[in-house]
């Protein structure tokens, strides 16, 4: 996973009504298919447009042959990179979980099949192919998600295990906290807030308290070493003794807002949604534009994942609308929405990470920009739509 250059150096009320585009037609062609979309009509406005973006977003970025996500849409053959399929698998959860299509279950499973023979069958020892910490936790939080939507043992199996092993190599019992590699020294984010994420997922389906208090031992050192505690900004890193330092990313700030609110409804304890809401904050108040639009992170090169940054915010932020119960933030991302959906590239159906930017038609847009705008709108909360 590409983090800033610096490290690598050291190392988301009104009524909510949405245009249904130019698509008017029954089926759309996903993967080389027709897919029928006559479900759209039992659907809000807003779920109908979430399901118009995401089929747009898998008929020009899935690979069906592979059964993962490619890079971008200039049929390169090149894959996105490892960890981010995980964020994309996540996005096919949550529109099975919209929906209750098959379609979108067999995705599910299909992803997964992708991941295994792509990946060593999720084989958490080959550090060849898993050459990093934080790369193995976002597929440990997507593979324990699964489980919980599906029922698939096989999902909470590798979740598991890859948990555990992560644990064993990655967490320093002398000074806490979670390394990021084992080739170079550093505690990231990116590795903290996700195993936090891990940890209370799999409590929530165990009720094994060492997975809790393991978040909680976790969380603590984050919230020390790496957490503003009193604007809410999330650093990226700590090396050494080394004060924390590196870019503020909105995902960092997102997986934190993520594992305060898991451990708030875990523990009852007000002081964990604090941080969330704070932390939150700090996006909505210190990184947005002045108009409150979330930036799209890092240059347009293909191969810049950071344009997948606002995707997993999407994932995590709307926990603290939901079950944080912080409605407050709804209209900041309705208006993130409806900026995004406007600038959308009308003949492709595709978004970018630059929502006030018109997405370019007919170039290439890679599979991490495009990811921002869907995964929101698939999570957006569906009883505000009529608010």
């Amino acid at each position: 996973m590409k983090k800033s250059l610096l490290f690598l150096s050291l190392l988301l009320s009104g009524t909510l009504v949405f245009s249904q585009g130019e698509q008017t037609v029954d089926k759309i062609k996903m993967n080389g298919s027709d897919v029928s979309i006559s479900h759209r009509h039992a659907l809000p406005d807003l779920q109908k447009n979430a399901i118009e973006a995401y089929d747009s977003f898998n008929k020009y970025l899935f690979d069906p042959r592979r059964k993962l996500y490619s890079r971008d849409t200039d049929q390169s053959g090149k894959l996105a990179a490892i960890w981010t399929q995980a964020i994309y698998w996540d996005m096919a959860m949550n529109a099975y979980k919209l929906t209750k299509e098959r379609r979108y279950r067999q995705l599910i499973e299909d992803i997964y099949q992708g991941g295994s023979a792509e990946y060593d069958h999720y084989n958490w020892e080959n550090h060849e192919e898993w050459f990093i910490w934080d790369d193995m936790m976002w597929w440990i939080i997507s593979l324990a998600r699964a489980y919980e939507v599906t029922g698939e043992q096989k999902y909470l199996d590798h979740s598991m295990k890859g948990f555990r092993h992560v644990w064993e190599g990655s967490y320093d019992p002398d000074e806490g906290g979670m390394d990021w590699w084992w080739k170079q020294e550093g505690k990231t984010a990116c590795i903290n807030y996700p195993t936090v994420i891990a940890a209370v997922t799999l409590f929530r389906i165990t009720q094994d308290s060492v997975y809790l208090e393991k978040a909680k031992k976790i969380y603590d050192w984050a919230f020390t070493n790496l957490f503003n505690q009193s604007e809410g900004k999330v650093a990226d890193h700590k090396v050494g003794k080394n004060p924390a330092s590196g870019q503020t990313h909105v995902y960092n700030q997102g997986t934190c807002i993520g594992a305060a609110v898991m451990l708030f409804q875990a523990t009852g304890e007000d002081h964990y949604l604090h941080d969330a809401v704070l932390a939150a904050n700090y996006v909505k108040d210190k990184m947005c534009r002045a108009d409150g639009i979330i930036p799209g992170e890092g240059d347009d090169n293909p191969d810049n994942e950071q344009g997948i940054y606002t995707a997993i915010f999407a994932q995590y932020m709307v926990r603290l609308i939901e079950d944080g119960n912080k409605p407050e933030y709804i209209p900041w991302l309705k208006n993130n929405i409806e900026t995004a959906w406007s600038k959308r590239d009308t003949a492709r159906c595709l978004t970018w990470k630059h929502y006030t930017e018109k997405c370019p038609s007919g170039k290439p847009v890679s599979s991490y920009d495009a990811s921002g705008l869907p995964a929101l709108m698939l999570v957006f909360p569906a009883e505000n739509n009529q608010k």
